[in-house]
């Protein structure tokens, strides 16, 4: 007889060809709502449709489904700010003076529109210099496309291109985990794997990321503009990423390759990983060596914070455990049954999110003029008003709706019945 460890249970995590693809079903206004698909009676049928089509919570109370739909929901508007984004590249290199820009960025203005000559409303375009006749934008796009490296109006072209891939892609992933492979509600309340793929994913390997093209493309290419160099004598990025020698000539560091790394020698990195503080004098933005490090070093942050919490492997934290920790001798039960309304309760947890996102962004709008991230922002007067207003202006908005799920959790999802002497519940009494 062969005793043989019980084998590992796999868990099926998502339902296969869930919801059928329709589009007859689609197509007929209102199949979201039994009361709506009926037809219009009054005229206010048609703003039930309007505010109706998204309150996932009205189509039903199944909390699977709700999830599922926002999840969809969530790839779709990843298309359109992946759309938009490629529209603001195409407008960078079909209609702007980006080139002509990047070649004297103090005394010619970003333009990246040019009214048509329709009765006469040519008349707002104005000399932005260097010769080009627009309107001036006002949105930093040519700060950031200069410091992450870009330096021809056919490199912005490329990237408007990706970026219609990408929302295409986003479109698709929207649709297949919907229709063909929707995650359970198990999925949706997992916690600690949602930490772990946010933490040491999104954050982790995308500061990481981009640390990395700071290091291997930006820092050379804005050597070069810094020093003069005309863009189109420029190196290309791949040829900085595929020649060592070249990254080398700018910063001998990295004549060593990777042993500095591997022997804890890591203070010759020090030429292009700097600890300037202040400003560039010559573009007025941050140092472009500082800001790469400052990226590799969250990236580092966040990978270890994405592997604190207890996955697969019973070691690390359990959200739930933490929570219901929090007590002080004045708080009763403390955060006890905070983990079941966070886990059951959508609304509950953006309100959360939306409040600290908002704060946030007013931080953003704080530090966008007195330490402005990106080269000759600094003196772009308009571009910093205009940040700074709309990221106050985001950064309240998103404040308001965080207020606005706290209440629509408080009406919909809380039931005082089951809160007994914990915060939530001696707050409110």
């Amino acid at each position: 007889m062969i005793i043989r460890s019980p084998e590992p249970e796999v868990k099926i995590l998502v339902d296969r060809d869930h919801i059928k693809t329709s589009f007859e079903e689609w197509a007929r206004p209102g199949h979201f709502s039994r009361t709506i698909a009926k037809g219009p009676e009054t005229t206010t049928w048609i703003w039930n449709l309007h505010a109706d089509a998204h309150d996932f919570d009205s189509h039903t109370s199944d909390l699977e489904e709700i999830s599922r739909k926002v999840f969809s929901a969530h790839f779709g508007q990843l298309s359109i700010i992946f759309l938009w984004l490629s529209g603001m590249y195409f407008h960078g290199a079909r209609f702007s003076n980006y080139e002509a820009w990047l070649s004297d960025p103090t005394h010619i203005g970003p333009s990246a529109q040019v009214v048509w000559p329709i009765v006469g409303q040519e008349i707002l375009n104005g000399d932005v210099g260097g010769g080009f006749r627009g309107i001036q934008i006002t949105s930093g796009f040519f700060q950031i496309w200069r410091a992450s490296g870009i330096t021809s109006e056919l490199q912005l072209y490329c990237t408007a291109i990706g970026a219609l891939i990408f929302a295409a892609l986003m479109l698709f992933a929207g649709w297949f985990h919907y229709h063909k492979a929707a995650p359970k509600l198990a999925w949706f309340q997992d916690v600690e794997s949602m930490l772990n793929h946010h933490l040491a994913g999104l954050l982790g390997l995308g500061s990481l990321s981009w640390a990395g093209h700071q290091v291997h493309v930006s820092l050379p290419i804005n050597q070069f503009l810094n020093a003069g160099v005309d863009p189109k004598e420029i190196p290309l990025p791949h040829e900085f990423i595929l020649n060592r020698d070249l990254l080398a000539q700018l910063y001998p560091s990295f004549a060593e390759g990777a042993t500095p790394f591997f022997t804890l020698n890591w203070s010759k990195y020090a030429d292009f990983l700097t600890f300037h503080g202040g400003l560039n004098p010559v573009t007025g933005g941050l140092w472009l060596t500082d800001t790469a490090h400052h990226h590799l070093a969250i990236a580092i942050l966040f990978l270890i914070a994405g592997h604190m919490y207890r996955t697969n492997w019973g070691i690390g934290h359990g959200l739930k455990d933490i929570l219901e920790a929090h007590k002080g001798p004045f708080t009763g039960q403390g955060h006890k049954g905070l983990y079941e309304i966070l886990t059951t309760s959508w609304h509950a947890q953006l309100s959360l999110n939306l409040a600290m996102l908002g704060s946030l962004t007013i931080v953003v709008a704080h530090h966008m003029y007195a330490m402005p991230p990106y080269p000759y922002l600094a003196t772009d007067y308009g571009t910093q008003l205009s940040l700074f207003t709309h990221h106050m202006w985001i950064g309240g908005f998103l404040i308001v709706g965080a207020a606005a799920h706290a209440a629509i959790f408080m009406v919909r999802d809380y039931d005082p019945t089951t809160r007994y002497n914990d915060l939530l519940d001696r707050a409110l009494n």
